[in-house]
C-alpha cells in the first residue's frame, strides 16, 4: 500500500492553476524527488499535502487515511514532518531547545501537571532532551547541543531543521531544498543525512534543485511542468527523456 496517494489535486489562485490535475503515489521506505523550475508548483504542492493549503479539487491519502484539508497539527500528529525553504529556526534559542520544540506533540503539555513539575513530567522532559541529543547526533550535530542556534553556521542550522523535524517520529518527512545555499563540503552532509534517515525507516519526498544529489539518492523522480506532471520514474529514466533533458537538465551541444 502506498505510503501517500495523490489524486486529481487542483489548486488555482485566482484563477491560475498552480497545481493541474496532478496524480501521484509515495511508497514507504523510499526517497521521492520533486525537480522543476522556479515556479513549476513544488512548494505550492508541499503546501497542499502538509495542510497549510487546501486542494481546490482533488484528495490526498496518507497512510491509507483521507486527510484532505486537514490541518498542518492533525497531519504532524499522524506522522508527517516537513522543513521549509527558507529557515524556521527559533534564532533566540539553543540548538537543542529547537530540536525539542518538534517533540511537543510528545509531551504532556496539561497545565497543572506541568506547573507543579509532577514526577511523569520531570521524566518526559528527561527522555525528551536525551531523544533531542541523539537526533542531534544522528545528523552530526554533536558539538554544537549547547549553541545558541544564531551562532551556528548556515550549513548547521540546516540539519538542525531536520533533526527538529526527526522529533516528531514521522512516518514521511517532506524536505523543501535542504540543500539551498549550501557550499559543496555541506550538501555532501546533508546528502549523507537524508540517505540514513531513509535507511531509518522514515519515508523522504525532496524538492531540491541540486540535480547531481536528486539523481544520486533518489529512487523515483517526480517532474512538474506549470503545475502538471511531465514525467516520472526512476533516475535513469528521467534523466534519459528527451522533454526532461530540454526543459530542465539542459540540452547537449
Amino acid at each position: 500500500m502506498s505510503l501517500l496517494t495523490v489524486d486529481t489535486l487542483v489548486k488555482e489562485f485566482g484563477g491560475v492553476r498552480a497545481i493541474d490535475d496532478l496524480s501521484f503515489t509515495i511508497d514507504p521506505g523510499t526517497i521521492h524527488s520533486i525537480i522543476g523550475p522556479n515556479g513549476a508548483g513544488k512548494t505550492t504542492l508541499f503546501n497542499l499535502v502538509t495542510g497549510v493549503y487546501t486542494p481546490t479539487f482533488g484528495t490526498v491519502q496518507f497512510n491509507g487515511e483521507p486527510v484532505t484539508g486537514k490541518k498542518p497539527y492533525e497531519l504532524a500528529a499522524r506522522g508527517m514532518s516537513r522543513t521549509f525553504q527558507n529557515l524556521q529556526i527559533c534564532m533566540n534559542m539553543t540548538a537543542l531547545e529547537n530540536v525539542l520544540v518538534g517533540r511537543h506533540l510528545h509531551l504532556d503539555g496539561r497545565l497543572l501537571p506541568s506547573l507543579f513539575r509532577l514526577p511523569r513530567i520531570v521524566r518526559g522532559d528527561r527522555a525528551a532532551e536525551d531523544m533531542g541529543r541523539e537526533l542531534m547526533a544522528f545528523v552530526g550535530l554533536e558539538k554544537y547541543f549547547d549553541w545558541d542556534a544564531d551562532a551556528m553556521p548556515y550549513g548547521a542550522l540546516k540539519r538542525l531543521e531536520i533533526a527538529r523535524a526527526l522529533a516528531a517520529e514521522p512516518k514521511l518527512l517532506l524536505l523543501d531544498e535542504p540543500a539551498a545555499g549550501l557550499n559543496d563540503v555541506e550538501s555532501r552532509e546533508i546528502d549523507n543525512v537524508i540517505k540514513k534517515v531513509a535507511e531509518s525507516g522514515v519515508t523522504v519526498v525532496l524538492v531540491e534543485h541540486d540535480m547531481k544529489m536528486v539523481m544520486e539518492i533518489s529512487d523515483h523522480i517526480l517532474v512538474l511542468d506549470y503545475g502538471r506532471k511531465l514525467t516520472e520514474g526512476t533516475p535513469q529514466e528521467v534523466r534519459q527523456n528527451p522533454d526532461v533533458i530540454a526543459a530542465y537538465l539542459g540540452q547537449v551541444a
